[in-house]
C-alpha cells in the first residue's frame, strides 16, 4: 500500500511541476507580446560596416553586395526577411521575416547582419483570431 501512495504523491508532484511551467511560459509569452516594438527601419551591416537603413513602412527589395557574395533583402507589410542568397547553407534565408524592435538575421558566410531598430510600442493589447 505504501508503494501506491508514493507512486500517487510524485505523479501530483510532477503535475504540479509541469502546470508551474505552463504558467511561467505563458506569462513569459504574454509579456514578450505586450512589450515588444515594431521597427521603424531595417539596419544592415556588413562586416561589422553600416551598409544601410531601410523604412520598414515602405515595399522594396535591396541587393546586398559584400565582395562575391551577396543577398537580397526583401521589406514588405512592414517586416524583412533575406529572400535570396548565395551562401552555401542558406540559414539566413530559411529564418524567415523578422518586424519587431532587437530582432536580427545573420548572414555568417557573408558577415551580414540585418536587425530591426527603432519604432514604437505597439498600442494593441491582444490579437484575437
Amino acid at each position: 500500500m505504501k508503494d501506491w501512495s508514493k507512486a500517487v504523491k510524485r505523479r501530483k508532484n510532477d503535475l504540479i511541476l509541469i502546470f508551474a511551467a505552463l504558467l511561467l511560459a505563458a506569462a513569459l509569452w504574454g509579456a514578450l507580446a505586450v512589450f515588444r516594438s515594431e521597427g521603424a527601419y531595417a539596419l544592415v551591416t556588413v562586416n561589422g560596416e553600416e551598409y544601410g537603413r531601410y523604412a520598414l513602412d515602405k515595399d522594396t527589395q535591396q541587393s546586398i553586395i559584400s565582395g562575391e557574395h551577396s543577398n537580397l533583402l526583401a521589406i514588405s507589410e512592414g517586416g524583412a526577411r533575406i529572400s535570396e542568397a548565395d551562401c552555401p547553407d542558406k540559414l539566413c534565408v530559411n529564418q524567415g521575416e523578422i518586424r519587431y524592435s532587437g530582432q536580427s538575421i545573420i548572414c555568417l558566410p557573408h558577415k551580414v547582419v540585418v536587425e530591426i531598430v527603432g519604432g514604437e510600442r505597439s498600442n494593441i493589447d491582444a490579437v484575437v483570431r
